[in-house]
Order: structure tokens, then C-alpha cells, then sequence
């Protein structure tokens, strides 16, 4: 039904525009009673066999929703809902921020994509606080970035005050120094910046009464070399894991009209790249840390050989897009069918 009706009704639209219409949608609906009650009773498999600890936590399943998609954690409730097991709110940063000029978020159907240059816009961190002291039971991961105006050098200060304000209200950190939509963000991901930001949040982490899993959610345009030097960082830095991958700036092989347009790329042309990166890491490292997969997973068997590279957890984004809240399902369904 998802994708012979509702989707082609809502791509007849702009996207930006769809993605605040579903959202206040979905969030009038669960405000019908026992909404929330049907939405899991749809799309749930509760299962023992699909609980997974990673880094210290316990997932109930493990499909996630990625970074990107609830910005300011205004939907995380209903959208657990949908059956994920877990929720990854933001990018956020310390101050609210518009983000780039609109037109910003492009959909690429030919190839099953999205092309974003949003530019970590959001209402700040204390806005998201404020909406996740209400959660009760939807464990949440929280990616944070630094403003457009800070400069890279004063960019460790970003991450530090919005750790500090979300410690006690997520249950994970995600340090996003990977996206290309904010100028020389990418920058922070060369090897002696990214080990400073990652031991002054590490710094800070042990003087918690309990520490939280930080993680790095890195490029999928990264070289061996420079993988390499990711694998080196986290065993040096003792981070919990890696997210792989973001977005990429490649546009290698796209056959819709506006794939020129400027941003990262998300969707089937990132699968078989996402993968690799899995892959490696986990061979090179010898699987000496957790790996949460993304990009290109638009169907169980994407999220299964994801799996098999190396990765501990799953996240979906565009996926979710194009192929509806039905793929979170039938990629449980398929974990319990191959019994992984």
C-alpha cells in the first residue's frame, strides 16, 4: 500500500515540504487513542532473538532509525513506534541554526535516492532536551555537530557543550565530523583533530558517574589509508564504536536529471560502498569494535549483508523513504529467518 499509493502521492510534492507534512501527520494520528497501540501491533516483531547488547546497551532489535530524519527529537516516540529499535536523533548543535538556503533536499527516483545540503538545521540542543526529559522507554542515540559559524579551531568546544547538555537524556553520542553540507566540517575527520575532539569528549565522559558509548559516524569517501587511521583512532581513543557510512559526494553511475545538484548521497547507489567500508573495518580492526551499518539499505537482503560484513546494528534512512515503515519489519523477519 506504501508504495503503490502513499508514496506517489507524496512524491508529487517537494520533499522538504512532505517531510514536515508526515511528521505533524503521524503525529496527529498517534494522538487517536490506541493509534500507538495499532502502529504496534502492525509493525512489531517482539522477539528474544532479535535483543542484541552492543557497547554496553541493550537494543530490543537491531534496526535503527539514522541521524537526520527527527533533527530535533519531536517524533521519536511515535516513530519507535514503527517498530525500530532504536532512535538517533539530530545532528543538533549548540546554537539553533537555519541551515542552508532552500531548495536543499532533492529526491533522485531513477535511482532510488536523496540528494541533502541541509546544513545541520535545527532548533539547538536545548530545545531537544527539553522534548527527551518525556522519554521513558525508547532507547536514543544523540549525533552531534558543530554550528556553520564556529571555526574548526573552536570546533571541540560545539561538541563539548552539547554533550554535556544531552549526557543524562540519551543513551548514546554520535560525533558526526562527516557530513559535506557544512563548510570544512570533513576537515575535523584528518587524524590528529579528530583525536583531539574525541579525547576531550573521552575526558569528559570519564568524570560521568557512568560513562556513555561515543561513536564516530565517518564518510564512505574516506581512502584505506585514511580507514586505516579510523581503526587506529578509535583503539587509541577508546571510543565505543564507528557509524559507516554518511553521505557521499560521489555521483558515480546516477541516472536522474537533478543528480548534479550540490550535497551528499544517500540511498542504492551508497549499498554496495557502505558495505566495503563495513567490511573492511571489521576485517582490519579484527572486529575489535561495534559497527552500526547505513546507507543503501532498501531491503532486507541489504541489511543482511550488512550484517555479515561486520556490523553489530543497522540504520535506515532513505530506505525508510522509499520503502515504507513495511522494511523495518521484513529485515527482522529475515534476522530471525537466517538466524543471525
Amino acid at each position: 500500500m506504501y508504495k503503490s499509493l502513499i508514496r506517489p502521492a507524496l512524491f508529487k510534492y517537494d520533499p522538504e515540504q512532505i517531510h514536515y507534512f508526515t511528521f505533524n501527520f503521524l503525529r496527529k494520528f498517534c494522538k487517536i487513542p490506541g493509534a500507538l497501540a495499532f502502529l504496534r501491533s502492525r509493525f512489531n516483531i517482539s522477539d528474544k532473538r532479535l535483543e542484541r547488547e552492543v557497547f554496553g546497551l541493550k537494543f530490543k532489535n537491531p534496526v535503527g532509525l539514522a541521524a537526520g530524519f527527527d533533527k530535533d527529537a519531536k517524533l521519536y516516540k511515535e516513530l519507535s513506534a514503527l517498530g525500530f529499535g532504536f532512535v538517533e536523533v539530530g545532528t543538533v548543535t549548540p546554537k539553533p541554526q537555519p541551515g542552508n538556503e532552500k531548495t536543499r533536499l532533492f529526491r533522485l527516483p531513477e535511482d532510488s535516492a536523496i540528494i541533502n545540503r541541509m546544513g545541520f538545521n535545527n532548533e539547538g540542543v536545548e530545545q531537544m532536551v527539553a522534548r527527551l526529559k518525556g522519554n521513558t522507554n525508547v532507547l536514543i542515540g544523540g549525533n552531534i555537530g558543530k554550528n556553520k559559524l564556529t571555526p574548526n579551531d573552536k570546533a571541540v568546544d560545539d561538541y563539548v557543550y552539547s554533550f554535556e547538555a544531552l549526557f543524562d537524556y540519551v543513551d548514546y553520542f554520535v560525533v558526526n565530523v562527516s557530513s559535506p553540507n557544512t563548510p570544512n566540517l570533513r576537515e575535523l575527520q584528518d587524524k590528529e583533530p579528530l583525536k583531539l575532539l574525541l579525547n576531550t569528549l573521552q575526558k569528559k565522559n570519564e568524570l560521568k558517574n557512568k560513562s556513555k558509548p561515543i561513536l564516530l559516524k565517518i564518510a564512505p569517501d574516506l581512502t584505506d589509508e585514511q580507514l586505516l587511521d579510523i581503526i587506529e583512532i578509535v583503539q587509541e581513543t577508546g571510543i565505543a564504536g564507528v557509524i559507516a557510512t554518511n553521505t557521499t559526494i560521489s555521483r558515480e553511475g546516477l541516472q536522474s536529471e537533478n543528480k548534479s545538484e550540490m550535497g551528499g548521497l544517500s540511498g542504492k547507489p551508497l549499498t554496495k560502498r557502505a558495505t566495503q567500508v563495513i567490511r573492511f573495518l571489521s576485517e582490519k580492526s579484527g572486529r575489535s569494535f561495534p559497527i552500526i551499518g547505513v546507507g543503501g539499505i532498501h531491503s532486507a537482503e541489504d541489511a543482511v549483508e550488512k550484517l555479515e560484513a561486520g556490523a553489530s546494528l543497522v540504520q535506515l534512512y532513505t530506505g525508510f523513504v522509499y520503502e515504507g515503515p513495511q522494511l523495518i519489519k521484513d529485515i527482522n523477519k529475515k534476522i530471525l529467518q537466517k538466524g543471525l
